[in-house]
């Protein structure tokens, strides 16, 4: 357990794992985050009259979003990581199963799956927590654009965030991510019926 606990703190250390995983993260929380505000938006317009109702089914979009982002990412990295270590031996004329290097790619691959799974978890949870409240001091209207509120200013911090690793205007960046969550909301409301 210590082995495995310093291997995957090692990983984290390396920065090339650390940016794959906040690709991952911001990624797949943006989906999660558009994919809250859409629930949100669609369960006021139509007409579910119980907040409790709308978080179920955010739930539900959660597990199926964070199982296809931690599942499809474990698959995606468990292959690329594969390929890399048979070109090394390769390079190497030797085996690397079960050494450092295999462990080592083992604990990028597991931080790149939960960093992958947390953004939409963190995306959807979000924006339906409004939803909670809804009955006492929140109508389904008013939770509806709590929701869509907060999905905004989510887009809007992940926005900020990139903008300020990559040394952009961060405030630019982060009105660019939250127009995302704007624009999801005005196409939601103007489908058909």
């Amino acid at each position: 357990m210590r082995r495995s606990l310093g291997t995957l703190a090692a990983a984290l250390d390396r920065s090339e794992v650390r940016a794959i995983a906040r690709r991952y993260f911001v990624s797949n929380g943006f989906d999660g985050t558009l994919t809250g505000i859409g629930i949100a938006v669609g369960a006021v317009l139509s007409g579910i009259p119980d907040g409790a109702v709308v978080v179920r089914i955010g739930a539900s979009a959660a597990v199926g979003l964070c199982t296809s982002a931690v599942w499809s990412v474990w698959e995606i990295e468990r292959a690329e990581t594969r390929a890399e270590i048979r070109r090394l031996e390769a390079a190497m004329l030797v085996d690397l199963d079960d050494t450092r290097i295999e462990d080592e790619q083992r604990a990028g691959r597991l931080v790149h799956a939960l960093a992958s799974g947390l953004g939409p978890l963190l995306g959807i949870v979000i924006p339906i927590l409004p939803f909670v409240f809804e009955g006492r001091p929140l109508s389904m209207p008013a939770a509806g654009a709590a929701s869509v509120g907060l999905g905004v200013c989510l887009l809007g911090a992940f926005g900020a965030y990139m903008g300020s690793i990559s040394d952009q205007r961060w405030w630019v960046a982060a009105a660019r991510m939250g127009l995302a969550g704007l624009v999801v909301a005005g196409i939601t409301l103007v489908l058909p019926a």
